[in-house]
This record gives structure tokens, sequence and C-alpha cells, in this order.
């Protein structure tokens, strides 16, 4: 059974809802750069596996159609980073992977307003597109384990109330602490929240249920980090991106994904405020959402395909981390974008106290 919000996803890294003043740019528009000339763009993603299937699947079969593109590749991305930039008025970044959340929070102060107007629209998830940002994958984080750390099924963790029961199920656990991934959600399920009643989040409550596996959890800034972790079997269960598992699998690393409720989430892009590369950046973006280029990063990583008129080609391991296939015998919650984009700073200050707690 799939449960969807009525609104999608959710979330990102950090900072806060800042305006524009005189300081940060003034009213004066940036010199925009011919799209029909010479650009290079910076694009700014996660790093690791996901960036490489971007540069493969996005960016070099642009960068074909239209050899006057080119990109620099940098990560991590960072909306402090951004502020920091447009305040300063020196935007470095052309096309920057967000959440749903961020973008439209932020839309016309650190974020630019974008024109997809031309986008076939007929076949894309519900809020793939909004005002300041268009999406490439719907991804998981799925909770998992690894299965030389409870070889008995019998007595292996089957829900997630399970992840929370230090009891029963001893081991360390790993979370990330990116919103995005379910930080909040996840306690809440396990504490009893049934999956169409989490919005609006109970954060307090939320916290309050992390405490009780604060002491056996390690809380992974990135995905990187958490992905690093599994393989060097540091932590024994952990919620972790799909598109992490995949890699994990494909090296040989036994891992068993319990599907029970698993919270998934739109990954995005959006321009920083300012960037002279406005519509090369637009014009390219509007391309992340062909039924080609999704196919390639859902076979390349174990994402959800945004458009639904793409056929991935999905591997053996892909498909076990598949959160609409045949494999997930569980309920899905996708994060509700509006929730947290209404609520993100005071749910920001919260989870970052606690965690610097």
């Amino acid at each position: 059974m799939v449960l969807r919000t009525s609104r999608v996803l959710a979330v990102l890294v950090a900072t806060a809802v800042v305006t524009m003043t005189a300081a940060c740019g003034g009213d004066e528009p940036a010199a925009a750069v011919d799209p029909e000339g010479d650009v290079k763009l910076t694009f700014v993603a996660y790093g690791g596996v996901g960036q490489e299937a971007m540069i493969k699947h996005y960016q070099e079969p642009y960068t074909k159609a239209h050899p006057n593109v080119t990109f620099t590749n940098t990560s991590p991305p960072d909306v402090a980073q951004v502020k920091a930039q447009v305040e300063s008025g020196s935007v470095l970044w052309d096309v920057v992977a967000t959440a749903p959340a961020a973008a439209t929070q932020n839309c016309g102060t650190l974020f630019e307003p974008l024109d997809f107007s031309g986008v076939d629209k007929s076949n894309l998830a519900e809020g793939t597109i909004g005002k300041c940002y268009i999406g490439n994958f719907i991804n998981a984080s799925p909770f998992a384990y690894r299965t030389d750390a409870f070889p008995d099924p019998s007595k292996a963790p089957k829900s997630i109330k399970d992840f929370f029961d230090v009891q029963n199920f001893p081991g360390q656990r790993g979370i990330l602490t990116n919103l995005q991934n379910g930080i909040l959600e996840y306690p809440l399920l396990a504490d009893g929240v049934e999956p169409d009643a989490l919005y609006p989040l109970d954060v307090d409550r939320s916290l309050k249920k992390l405490n009780t596996i604060r002491k056996v959890t390690t809380f992974a800034p990135n995905v990187g980090a958490l992905q690093q972790a599994v393989g060097a079997k540091q932590v024994d269960m952990f919620l972790l991106a799909d598109a992490r598992l995949v890699p994990l699998m494909d090296e040989g690393a036994d891992i068993t994904v319990v599907w029970d409720v698993t919270v998934a989430s739109i990954n995005c892009f959006a321009v920083p405020k300012g960037s002279p590369k406005k519509v090369a950046a637009e014009r390219f973006l509007s391309t992340v959402v062909s039924p080609e280029a999704v196919a390639g990063i859902s076979e390349a990583l174990g994402t959800a395909p945004v458009n639904l008129a793409a056929k991935p080609n999905l591997s053996e391991n892909a498909k076990k981390v598949e959160v609409y296939g045949d494999a997930n015998t569980g309920k899905t919650v996708l994060q509700d974008v509006q929730w947290y984009a209404d609520n993100f700073n005071e749910v920001t200050a919260k989870l970052t106290n606690w965690l610097a707690g």
C-alpha cells in the first residue's frame, strides 16, 4: 500500500529564511549570459555516485547537443553558502541540488523564479515543478540492516519500531541529519503515529523519541559519510538513501531492506538568485525531466522516476530498493513540501539545537 501526502516532499540541510536587501545587490538585475554563447555552468550536488550519474545522464548528453555549454562540478550543496553568495553579490553557483521546501521557502530571495512553461508536464509526478525548482528524482531512505549483524531472520528487525528498540535489537544505528531523509518522520512512525497523520509533524515528540537511541546512534552529516560507515561495518542498522544502498550492494555488501513504512522525498535543482547564467541554467534544467534522463538516473541509482513515461531497466539490486516497485510490501510516505517550507526555520533550529546538545 502506498500513501501519498497531498503535497510533495521536503526539506534540506540548513539555514534560515532571509530576504534580499540593498546590500544583497539591491534591485539591480544581474547581466544575463547569452545562452547561445559559450557558457560554463557550475553544478553543485552531493558528490559520489549520485553526482557521477548526474554528469553521465544530465550533463554529457546536454553538452553533446549543445557544445557551447560545459560544466564545472563541485559539492556539497549548502543553502547557507547560497545565502552568503547572494548577500555578497558574488554568485558563483549556477545549478544547486536541494529540496523543494528550500527552494519554495526561499523563492525570489535566495533562488530564482524559473520558467518551465515549455516542459511537457503530462507525465510528471505531482510536485515535480515549482516556481523556483524542478525535480529530478524521488529518493527514499528505507530502514535497512547489515545481514551479518542479524543473520537469523527470526531475530532480525522487522519494523521501524524495532529500529528504536535497543533492548531487543542491540547495535549501532545510523541516521542522516538531513531533514530530507526522514530524521523527524521515522521517530514518530516508531512512536505509533499513523503514516497518513504525520503532518503537521510533532517535532518535540520526534526529538523525544530520538533521545531513546541517541547513545547508540551515529548521526551522519551527509549520505557519503553514512554510506562509508555502512561499508566499514561501523553501523548495524541504518536509514540510508536508496541511491547509496545500490552501490553498496553492487560492491558486495549484504544488506537487508525492511519494508515497513518508508519515507520518500523529491530531490530538485534550483538556480541561486543573481546567477548571471540563469537563462542557460534554466534551459539545461528543462531537460533533466526527459524520459531518457529520468530513466538513466533511475537505472544508475535505484531512485523512483519523476517522469512516469520513463521506462528504466533496473538492475537486480536497484529493484531491491525500488520504493514504488514490487519489493516494497509496506507503505510509503512522501514528505509534505509545503509544511516544511512553512515551518523550516523553527524545525531547523530545534533539530540543530538537539544535535548540538
